[in-house]
């Protein structure tokens, strides 16, 4: 996963191929994969990562809090034991599936900062939030954002590390974004963290009303908006 405490290197010659893959935060952790492992013992009668991979969708489809371990273990196709011996409890679960989430749907984030220009950077992720949004295989809507939205006293420990990842995430962005001032791409008095914020704004938007049911063609649109009206020198 993304370690937001390392500086971004863009050494390498990175050719933007204009394909891209999703959400409202950049992962913070995808060079930490969970790593499941059967204990020794009495072979397990389920596939992990396919388990995995089904939880993963019922907090995407449901939220953290609405998810019970009901409609989890029917979606793993698995007793409420095997989960807990495989996986620990909820939130342990959700953890899990939060790093596949990242590793699957938002490793195209790891590379944007690679983009030769901070509207490269944006544009990049912007796009990648634009094809999840469009995706006809997953559920709509940012994990993230469906799951810090959760108010009650059971999802507090999953808002606080939304948070810790998004900050995380949002301090790499900052950083690239004051490369990119230095290298006077900006117009006079604007900040590196306004800038940072708004694009995660407009990611979140795009996550959210792709979520509400609106259209490809008004997604595209909003968009191309945020790109005519990015500030450059």
């Amino acid at each position: 996963m993304f370690d937001a405490r390392m500086p971004v290197d863009r050494s390498r010659n990175v050719r933007d191929t204009g394909r891209f893959s999703t959400c409202a935060y950049i992962p913070t952790g995808m060079n930490s994969l969970c790593t499941l492992t059967a204990p020794k013992g009495r072979p397990r009668e389920f596939d992990l990562e396919e388990a995995l991979a089904a939880a993963l969708r019922v907090f995407w489809r449901n939220g953290y809090e609405a998810a019970s371990m009901a409609e989890l273990t029917a979606e793993m196709k698995i007793t409420k034991p095997s989960l807990y011996a495989a996986f620990g409890n909820k939130e342990a679960l959700f953890h899990k599936a939060l790093d596949l989430y990242e590793r699957e749907k938002l490793a195209y984030m790891t590379s944007a900062l690679d983009a030769p220009t901070a509207k490269a950077v944006a544009e990049r992720l912007l796009r990648g939030a634009l094809q999840m949004q469009t995706s006809t295989c997953d559920p709509k809507g940012c994990l993230s954002i469906i799951s810090s939205v959760a108010c009650g006293v059971e999802a507090e420990p999953i808002k606080a590390e939304v948070a810790k990842r998004r900050e995380s995430s949002q301090a790499a962005l900052i950083r690239r974004f004051d490369e990119a001032k230095a290298a006077g791409e900006f117009p006079d008095g604007l900040e590196s963290p306004a800038l940072a914020r708004y694009l995660f704004a407009v990611m979140q938007g795009l996550a959210i009303q792709g979520g509400s049911g609106a259209t490809c063609g008004e997604l595209n649109q909003l968009v191309d908006t945020c790109m005519m009206v990015w500030p450059t020198r």
